[in-house]
């Protein structure tokens, strides 16, 4: 969430310095947030300033003023920002996404007890809650809220592989802790082996093969430590034509290591369940991608 711009050198890209932080000429502070680096307080030098808020106009909306910087919501559906006179929204229901996967003629419509719209299947006058027949309901809706020592416990969806191959890492946003904080998680993920064509294993007659499974167990290996026991994962397969194969399905399993000097460390590893073809193809690594509207439909994971 932190602006990277260009230094004071005009030489490299930095990180912005914020709001109460010490900033210098090479140093600069975060101009999309209104910031400026104030000297006054390094008198008579004038050479090393702190970070502070460009006094901005206000926002008047709906006949509700706010101050400049203020953040907001207006209704539930959108989280609003005043800068200087200028409102600027993000939309809170980005998520929805139409299940064209086994449903024929879905319809977005009000739920009650629910802000944003939500995806149904329009069965012929007769509305139903759709999901896949070899998935629950609960895993499809999502799960009542948790509970947790007065907690609600939230967690963001996992982020997508950051290899298309091979090993790579899966982050989210979780307060399931013991201090209820919003905290980073990390999870290993491997979509498919980097070393092996899947292509041979199509069917004839087939363009996907949408899941791959290798014939014999295998340890997983990071940094020369090995996981104390094997283990046969599947992997998403891969398409000749222009679609891409995705997870839809997955869990968190945890995985024990042992290392060449006897010490053993755990991590949590992606363990996909099944996979889907599609032609929403998307780069892992473009921080962007979701702000667009998909037509595809969520990873269910548990």
């Amino acid at each position: 969430g932190v602006s990277l711009v260009t230094d004071g050198c005009e030489c490299c890209k930095a990180c912005a310095r914020q709001r109460g932080q010490s900033c210098t000429e090479a140093d600069t502070c975060d101009f999309h947030r209104g910031l400026y680096c104030d000297y006054s307080g390094d008198t008579p030098r004038y050479e090393i300033g702190v970070c502070a808020q460009i006094v901005g106009v206000g926002c008047v909306l709906n006949g509700v003023r706010y101050k400049n910087g203020e953040t907001f919501q207006p209704n539930c559906k959108y989280n609003c920002t005043c800068i200087n006179g200028a409102v600027g929204c993000v939309p809170m229901c980005t998520n929805s996404r139409p299940p064209l996967v086994w449903c024929p003629n879905p319809k977005l419509i009000k739920m009650a007890g629910k802000c944003c719209e939500q995806w149904v299947c329009d069965d012929s006058r007769k509305i139903r809650k759709t999901s896949p027949r070899h998935i629950s309901s609960a895993a499809y809706e999502g799960e009542d809220e948790a509970w947790q020592k007065n907690c609600i416990v939230h967690a963001s969806p996992w982020s997508p592989c950051s290899k298309t191959c091979g090993l790579g890492i899966s982050t989210r946003i979780s307060n399931d802790n013991d201090q209820c904080r919003l905290l980073k998680e990390s999870r290993l993920c491997n979509m498919r082996p980097c070393e092996v064509d899947i292509t041979q294993h199509i069917k004839p007659g087939k363009k996907c093969l949408a899941v791959y499974r290798a014939n014999e167990p295998m340890n997983y290996t990071i940094s020369g430590c090995v996981s104390k026991s094997p283990y046969r994962p599947k992997y998403c397969g891969v398409c000749t034509d222009n679609r891409c194969c995705t997870p839809y399905k997955s869990k968190t399993i945890e995985v024990r290591f042992q290392c060449p000097d006897g010490t053993e460390f755990s991590w949590k590893i992606m363990w996909i369940n099944a996979c889907f073809c599609n032609l929403n193809c998307r780069n892992p690594n473009d921080i962007f991608a979701d702000l667009a509207h998909y037509y595809d439909y969520s990873e269910i994971a548990n």
